[in-house]
This record gives structure tokens, sequence and C-alpha cells, in this order.
């Protein structure tokens, strides 16, 4: 056993497994139909990671939504209030995930979260007085069993105690060290299981210990594997990390009693100097993280080799993905549409096992593997970026000034309330209308060569007037376009940059059924002609309100792109900006007054240690957002929009960007977030979502009613606008609709009742 991967991408080779779940949401499918693509899906990537030469082969991997969500069920995690639902395991499963409504029952969906600093979204677990953690699950057995039948050396996969309780949220007075004993005993009888099984390895995923680990944490997490791992079994257990290193637990890892160790050698380069300065225990297996499991780049062997050289552990080696291949597209053999110069620079996660298997051949000296060097080599030899020496002098030539709107915020604000006029709480949408199956056929109409340039955008005025309307009916204060035109709100900006590659097939899952396909840098970055401008120009003609236009920020283009490996990302989001810069003051210069610059990935780089935070990332990140904006006058108001966050401990970086307003999620959520806002003087204006678009349901008047209160409560009522939590893109007509109008009517009802003068009820 000398290679494996930590996971593999669950949505199918086509997206099998969203269309299959999307028909069973729908009552399209029965559940035994949706259970049997599932089971074909994940029956063909064992026999492709068997047939790449794959020795230990994951399972439990595989999640019809998410895989934090599976551990919580697995282990008795569920808040009663889903199972006095009385649906099947699955369904009410998806209740956690999406919401459940049906007549007049209805639940909220559990919060999401990105997971560590990825565009992953996972589910947060609830404990709570009521909760008794015990296993009851039976998909990772039955996995494990499908696997074993088809001759499968299986690893079975489990998301780790440790890092369940630390993504988890607590009420009632409940903490973490409450559920040690259930967890230990829950954790024990999996491992039993799985030796009953005869299953060879058990891999426990940790990432949770990549981030700072104080004292406190460092001793739960000893508690818990130490009695875990004291009986013996005949189970081997790999713990194993991700997204960064382990240097605060490190001693305590390689003193425990566990049979391998996955440690990340890319995002966790750190690790080579722990092992470097404490050496590596020879009783254990290291699982090497060597393979890239979050970009698409190649993996040049020689820097490979030398890192392992260097390691210079007598351990037994086992090479590996750095994280699992989850977060990247599935085969790059489907893109025949890219040139060869690009093409065969790209690795996605089918690609990836076979660098594994030439890597341990190198590794290992095998006979005939020296042709594997060579060829990589010469590839590494010819790598041509395209170059732009406009681009370099513009960004050369940056003065600290550049950076830097005038006059200040508050002078600022002051003069666009006397410019726009708007009400109290005034009211918004993020930007997207629902992409209904017009709006998709048309744009794959137009891209077949089936219609004209001209047909394809007098379609979208008609949607653009319609949904003007729309809005206006509803009594909305700042109005959008709808985004009709956006096939996805980074791959469309990236395609109109120069810099940018796309793919056919290159998707990445993004939360539940949803996949996101995310564009490649490929050279420098810039902006050849306006990109939005005409449509929000053509909005404006339409209605006396205020048209926002709508921007994707250079940190997210950033993040949620593919980023080249061999330039910093300074260099490439500075790039972006000044890209961005020049929309924004078109936008402008066309009475355009209110722009919205979205940044939700802000976050979502973000280093995993504190340490790391702004000298890393934030020190460029925030920059070059004020650059794309620094240039518009101070009646311009500039919005941006973040979700799905742990914002509250970058709250300081989140007021340096100096946009006027901000919206972010908060309907899934406790308002823990606004108390920081407010606790921290936060000087920008904010838009708390009201409406959580990512669940099916439809909010009740009062439910909104009873959330503006609270934000009423707590943030000065003069910094407060009225908008769903994200764009309604992905959401029915029928749903977005109903649901801005009881936003609306909630927020009348409210405006009501508040004493301007002293901005209470």
């Amino acid at each position: 056993m000398t290679t494996t991967i930590i996971g593999f991408p669950r949505i199918g080779h086509h997206r099998e497994l969203k269309f299959a779940t999307e028909k069973y949401w729908r009552d399209q499918i029965t559940q035994d139909e949706l259970l049997k693509t599932a089971a074909q899906i994940r029956e063909n990537h064992w026999k492709l990671q068997k047939e790449a030469g794959i020795e230990l082969i994951p399972v439990g991997d595989f999640s019809f939504f998410d895989n934090l969500l599976d551990t919580a069920n697995l282990l008795n995690v569920v808040p009663q209030r889903y199972k006095n639902l009385n649906l099947s395991p699955l369904d009410e499963y998806f209740a956690q995930a999406r919401g459940y409504q049906k007549g007049e029952e209805a639940v909220k969906a559990l919060p999401m979260k990105k997971w560590f600093n990825t565009n992953y979204h996972y589910i947060v677990p609830e404990f709570t007085k009521e909760t008794k953690v015990k296993l009851v699950g039976a998909k990772l057995f039955a996995e494990v069993d499908e696997a074993l039948k088809q001759g499968i050396n299986a690893k079975a996969v489990v998301i780790g105690p440790y890092t369940l309780l630390k993504l988890s949220r607590f009420l009632g007075g409940k903490i973490a060290q409450d559920f040690i004993p259930d967890l230990v005993a829950a954790y024990s009888q999996i491992i039993e299981r799985l030796g009953q099984k005869k299953v060879q390895w058990l891999q426990i995923d940790e990432p949770a210990l990549c981030l700072d680990v104080t004292a406190a944490e460092k001793e739960l997490f000893k508690e818990l594997y130490s009695k875990i791992l004291e009986p013996k079994h005949s189970v081997k257990i790999l713990l194993q990390t991700y997204f960064g290193d382990i240097r605060d637990v490190y001693e305590e890892v390689a003193e425990l009693s566990f049979e391998g160790i996955g440690l990340d050698f890319i995002e966790g380069s750190y690790n080579a100097e722990l092992i470097a300065k404490n050496g590596f225990p020879t009783d254990k297996i290291l699982f090497a993280g060597v393979v890239n499991g979050k970009n698409v780049w190649r993996n040049h062997y020689s820097a490979t080799l030398e890192l392992l050289k260097k390691l210079g552990t007598d351990a037994k080696v086992v090479l590996s993905s750095s994280t699992s291949l989850l977060h990247v597209p599935y085969s790059a053999a489907d893109e025949d549409q890219l040139e060869t110069g690009v093409k065969q620079h790209l690795a996605f996660a089918s690609e990836k096992l076979t660098e594994l298997k030439e890597l341990d051949a190198l590794y290992t000296k095998k006979a005939g593997s020296k042709q594997f060097l060579e060829k990589n080599d010469a590839l590494f030899a010819n790598v041509k970026h395209p170059y732009n020496p406009e681009v370099h002098e513009q960004s050369d030539n940056l003065k600290q000034s550049d950076y830097l709107r005038t006059p200040e915020r508050k002078v600022r604000q002051q003069l666009q309330k006397k410019e726009f006029k708007l009400p109290i709480l005034p009211t918004t949408t993020i930007g997207s209308f629902p992409q209904t199956r017009d709006v998709r056929q048309n744009r794959a109409r137009l891209r077949k060569g089936e219609i004209t340039r001209a047909e394809y955008d007098k379609f979208n005025e008609d949607k653009i007037a319609r949904i003007i309307k729309i809005q206006e009916k509803l009594g909305l204060d700042v109005l959008v376009h709808g985004e009709y035109e956006r096939n996805d709100m980074v791959e469309y900006f990236g395609e109109k940059l120069d810099g940018f590659v796309f793919t056919k097939n290159g998707w990445v899952q993004s939360y539940g059924s949803r996949g996101v396909k995310p564009p490649i840098i490929w050279g420098d970055i810039s902006r050849t002609a306006p990109i939005t401008v005409a449509a929000s120009v053509f909005a404006n003609h339409l209605t006396d309100k205020p048209i926002k236009g709508m921007l994707t920020g250079p940190v997210t283009i950033f993040n949620w792109s593919f980023p080249r490996e061999d330039i910093a990302p300074k260099k490439t989001v500075t790039q972006i900006a000044l890209a961005l810069q020049a929309e924004v003051l078109d936008l402008e210069a066309n009475d355009i007054k209110i722009i919205q610059i979205d940044e939700p990935a802000l976050r979502e780089n973000l280093p995993l240690r504190k340490s790391n935070w702004y000298k890393e990332y934030l020190d460029w990140a925030v920059p070059a957002f004020r650059l794309v904006h620094s240039k518009v006058q101070p009646t311009t108001q500039i919005h941006t929009h973040m979700c799905y966050s742990e914002f509250g401990d970058i709250i300081d970086a989140i007021d340096q960007l100096d946009a006027d307003v901000i919206s972010f999620e908060a309907s899934r959520a406790d308002f823990t977030l606004i108390d920081q806002l407010a606790a921290a003087d936060f000087q920008t204006e904010v838009g708390p979502g009201v409406y959580d678009i990512h669940s099916p349901r439809i909010p009740s008047e009062k439910e909104i009613e009873n959330l503006i209160t609270q934000i009423i409560k707590k943030l000065p009522l003069e910094k407060i606008w009225i908008n769903p939590d994200c764009g309604l893109k992905t959401r029915s007509e029928k749903e977005s609709f109903a649901s801005l109008e009881k936003i609306m009517e909630a927020t009348k009802k409210i405006r009501s009742n508040v004493n301007e003068a002293n901005g209470t009820l």
C-alpha cells in the first residue's frame, strides 16, 4: 500500500447526482431511483480509482449534501424539531440541510458556513440539552459493504469528533466537554463495527487541528483520542489533516497510538519543518499529501520528489492528495476545446490519480519510471503564460493614494442620504433573479449559433423590463436588472476579461446540488471593453427608482477561480482590481450611482492561523477592494455583499473595505454577528439578510417582522437595510416573488411603528 487519496468528487462525471437529487426534490423520481443513481456513481468512482492504481480507496466520502451533516446524522446529532416531522431518514436529512415546508408546517434549515478556506459549504450541527450522541446511522456501513462486495480495498472515512465539536454550535448552556463520553463510545463502536467487516483502515478527518489550537482545545483533543484509541482494534486508524499544518499538536499527535498520520505538504508546508525538527515516529505510516487537491495544475515531480527526500524519515510513506479532490473538477480529458498549450498543464481529479501512481513509481524507483520524470520536466520547461506589459506598468506604478477614497465615509453617507432620499429601512435585493429554463435556453441557443446576438439581447431586455416592473410593484426601493445575461458571478466576468480560460465540464460542488465552474487564470488580467454597463443603463431608463450596478469583486473572482501558482496572489488580484475599477467608473459615468461590488469569498482564502491573517492575505485583499472604488464620487454609493462565513473575527478588516453599505447572510444563523457589529462600532451601513434563499420554504410575514425587530434593537436605525441574504438565481420565481412580498409587507409594518426621532419601535 503506497497510494491513496483523501476523497473524490461525488457529483458524478456529468453531475448525475445533482440532476437526480433535484428531480427527487421535485417529486419527479422516487427515493429508490435516487439511491440507485448514487450507488452507480460510487461504483464508477471506486472503479476509476482502482484502475488508476490507487491502492487504498476512500469509502464514506460520498454525500447527498454534506459530509459533516452525514457525521452528525450518523451520531444522532439531529435536533428534535426535524425528528418531529416524522420523515424518512433521507428526507429528515434533507430537511436539516434545506428546511422543510408543507402547508402550515415549516422548519428552518440549519445554518450553513464555508468549509475552512474553500468555497465548499458545510451544514452546522447543533448540540442541545436534548442531544443524545449515539451510533444510529447506517450510511457509512452500507457503503463499506458495497465497496467490499465490488472488491475495493476500502478505507472507511468519517469526520472526527474534534472537528465535529469545533464546527458545531451549542445551545442551552451545553459545551463540547459535555459530549465527550458519548462521542468516545460512538466512535469506538464505529471502529468495532468496521473491524467486524474486516476493514483494514479508518480515516478520521480532523482538519480543525490545522487551526490555532488553544491549551484547552489540545486537552479536549487528547481526551477524546486517548480514550477512543485505548482498546486495541484490528482496524488501523489514520488521523487525516488538511488545509494547513498541525504545529500546535504535532507532538501530541505523534505520541498517540494512531497507525497513520496524514499531513498536508501543500498548504501545510510547515509540516515539513515539524518533521525536520521533531522527527516522525517510525512505528507509524506517514500519509504525505503532496498532490494539490485544491488547484488544477500538473504536479512538478522533481519538486515533489525533492520535498519527500528532505523529509528524511525512515517511516513508511504513502503518497496522497493534500485534501479531498472534492475541490477540483472530475477530468481534464473532457476539455478538448482548450489549446494544447493550456490543457497539457491541467490535472483534474482523474489526472491526479495518475500523478500519484507515477510519483509513487519514481519515489520507490520502480523499473521504467524514469520516463515519467523526463516527460514531466519537459512539460515544466515549456510553460508560456500570456504577458501584458501595459498591465504590469499600470500595477507597478500604483501609489498609496490610489487606494484611498475621499471624503471619509460618515461624510459620504450624509451626502448619499440627500442624494437618494430613501425611506428608513430601505429595501433591495442582492442582485440576481431566478434563472428560469427559458433564460438558460436562450443562452444555450446563442452558444450553439441558433440565434443572433441581437435576438439574444432582445430576450434579455424583455426579461429586464419585466423584472423592473415586478420590483416596482413590490415596492422595493433600490432595483436591480436581474442578471439574466450572466451564467455565473465569476465565470461571466472571467469571460469578459483577458487572461482567463474556461472549461466545458469543470464543475465543482459548492453546497448540496449546487455546483460552480471556476475559470482558470492563465495569463495577465485586463479589461478590453465594458462588461455590465449596457444592461444596467437599459434598466436605468425604465424606472425613476435607483438602479444598482452589479459587479463581482476582485478577491472573489480570484478565490473562485483556479489561480496560477507561479506568481503571488497579490499581483493577480491587483490586476483584476484595476480591470474592475475601469468598469465602476464607466457605470458611474453612465448615471449608475449605486454600485454593488460583491465579495462573498473575502474570508475564504484567509489563512487558518490568525497570526498569518494580515501579512499573508488581508494586507493585500482589503486594498484590492478599495482600489476598485477609490475614484468614484462621494455621492456614488458603494455596496458589497458577503455570505455564509465567520465574519465576526475580521470585522475591522471588513470596515476597512470602506464600502458604504454591506449586506450579509443572517436568516439561518442567530444574530451573533450583529452583536459583534454593534460592539465594534461598525461604521458601514448593513443589510442583514432576512430571507434564506438557499431553502425552498417561503418565510411568513411575522417571521421576517421578528427578524427586523431584532435587528433594530441591536443596530442604529439609520444604518439598516432590508434584503434577502443572497441572490435569487437558484430559487423559483414563485418562491422569490412570494418571499419578497412578505419582506415588503413586514418592512412597511415595521416602518409604521418606528419613531424616527429616536430610532425605536
